[in-house]
């Protein structure tokens, strides 16, 4: 399930898994896989630039507009599978028992599947990402974290969100990007992930 996340720019926003048997994120209106975030994450942290000089990258995403999206909480209970949100529900409905309810480390062989909704209602683009050391904080397309809030966003990938990993197992790249972040010698990274 998303949460809400504090951005410099918009206030709280939303992040996160929006269906647990896809590894597909959402940050407000901008879906991308976790796979790929993870890979853009690790790409960052194992470069060596200047502290004092910004970071200007481009992440793909697919941008939707509002009323694409859908209604996250209806298509959880069935009742409104409108938007990619709802069309996704309508091939991996939420599991009947809450027991059930766990983000599922294979989630990345759904992929196909995702990309082909997804592309029913928009392209994929590009947005900048920008990292302003001297200003601590981090732009992902419109949406300017906080160091302490980019953080907070990898911490949520590592946990596998709410409801966590099913059984504790993550995707080998949310290892790699751990592992990656952790050992970093650059400012915004080098920081443990679990707390």
């Amino acid at each position: 399930m998303p949460l809400a996340f504090q951005s410099l720019s918009h206030g709280e926003i939303s992040f996160g898994f929006f269906n647990i048997e896809s590894d597909m994120l959402l940050l407000n209106q901008y879906f991308f896989f976790a796979s790929d975030f993870c890979s853009n994450i690790s790409q960052l942290a194992s470069s060596e630039p200047n502290p004092n000089e910004s970071v200007e990258t481009e992440w793909d995403v697919y941008g939707l507009r509002v009323n694409d999206i859908g209604n996250l909480m209806g298509a959880i209970q069935g009742i409104d599978l409108r938007g990619f949100i709802g069309e996704t529900y309508r091939f991996f409905p939420f599991p009947k028992e809450t027991a059930a309810f766990k983000q599922s480390p294979e989630g990345y062989k759904t992929r196909e599947i995702i990309e082909n909704i997804v592309r029913t209602y928009t392209g994929s683009s590009r947005i900048p990402v920008i990292i302003e050391m001297s200003d601590n904080a981090v732009a992902i397309g419109e949406y300017i974290f906080s160091m302490h809030w980019f953080h907070e966003l990898l911490r949520y990938v590592w946990m596998g969100g709410y409801p966590r990993w099913k059984d504790g197992i993550r995707p080998q790249y949310v290892l790699d990007m751990k592992e990656v972040v952790e050992k970093s010698g650059y400012p915004l990274f080098g920081f443990k992930l679990e707390k």
